[in-house]
């Protein structure tokens, strides 16, 4: 899981993510309570990149994109990853998680909201279980809540779409402008 995937260089360090990001260690009874609480099971590769550090910011916050979306023609960018717990506003069951995301700004029920981007709420990145169930391995979409609620397809699995992450720098952010 995660094989060759530099953790040590995953992460940004900084007060921002370590305030609203960054849970506590991940155990085998907070990923039970958690699950329980979203009624999904979550992927391994995220269990598993959540113990190298339980949410934050990675150093690489875009993803490419066949299809145009509300950001940009060829990607969407994420803010961070949230992480496993119920104190940081930016993790899974914190102020700003799935549920608050489903139950108040209209998100799809049918998966978990994993990642937040830039426009505040407007689009999030989500783990997509309709084809595949509660307990299997989910696909990654972005969903866009300006646009009907209008889903892309990202990636295959979790593991796949931080694979595939790349660095804000490969995207000229003037075209976008």
């Amino acid at each position: 899981m995660l094989d060759g995937l530099d953790l040590d260089d995953f992460w940004e360090d900084s007060d921002y993510a370590r305030e609203r990001y960054v849970e506590g260690p991940v155990t085998e009874e907070l990923v039970a309570s958690v699950e329980r609480e979203l009624g999904f099971e979550l992927p391994r590769s995220y269990v598993a990149l959540m113990r190298s550090q339980n949410g934050g910011i990675p150093k690489r916050t875009c993803f490419p994109t066949e299809t145009s979306t509300s950001w940009a023609e060829d990607h969407v960018a994420i803010t961070g990853i949230m992480g496993i717990g119920r104190t940081k506003t930016h993790s899974l069951l914190g102020e700003l998680g799935s549920p608050f995301m489903q139950e108040e700004w209209g998100y799809p029920r049918f998966g978990i909201c994993v990642c937040d981007c830039p426009s505040a709420g407007h689009d999030m990145v989500m783990l997509d279980y309709r084809e595949c169930g509660p307990k299997r391995e989910p696909v990654v979409v972005h969903v866009d809540q300006e646009c009907g609620f209008e889903i892309t397809f990202l990636a295959p699995d979790f593991e796949s779409f931080v694979r595939g992450l790349v660095h804000e720098s490969t995207y000229d952010e003037s075209d976008y402008d």
